[in-house]
């Protein structure tokens, strides 16, 4: 299965959405492009390993594009706060595309220029589009956090 990575704040609700939709087949949070191997969740929070709070998403191209992909990344955040969302402040909170090759970077590029030009933010998008990096799974606890804590 091909995989998107995407960073918009804390992990959590984003990974939450995206599992729940149609051909998305995994999830899992972690943290990538920063310069420390294998960091904590307490090192990324110190804002000094250069990781972002990421989800790596597993998908069928069958049942949903990477392109919609993209338009459910934009609905998720303001991707036009520099290292922040919310109350969240950090760089480990920016936005960011981490593409998986040369057809995920033209189509978040093209994705970002369609954001950027809608009308729908006030300011000019500040997303990050860059190579995937080494990604490192969040402790267990993050994985699926919405769904352990959903009252049922």
């Amino acid at each position: 299965m091909p995989k998107a990575t995407f960073a918009a704040g804390c992990f959590w609700g984003v990974e939450s959405s995206f599992q729940k939709v149609p051909g998305v087949t995994k999830t899992l949070v972690g943290y990538t492009g920063g310069t420390t191997a294998n960091p904590t969740y307490k090192q990324v929070c110190s804002g000094t390993t250069g990781h972002a709070e990421a989800v790596r998403v597993e998908f069928n191209p069958d049942v949903i594009s990477y392109a919609q992909l993209l338009e459910i990344f934009w609905s998720l955040h303001n991707p036009t706060t520099l290292n922040r969302q919310g109350p969240d402040v950090g760089s480990q909170y920016r936005s960011a595309i981490f593409f998986h090759g040369a057809e995920q970077e033209k189509e978040a590029y093209a994705s970002k220029a369609a954001a950027d030009n809608s009308g729908r933010y006030s300011s000019a998008v500040v997303t990050e589009i860059v190579p995937a990096a080494p990604f490192y799974p969040a402790e267990d606890y993050h994985q699926c956090y919405v769904q352990k804590r959903e009252v049922k």
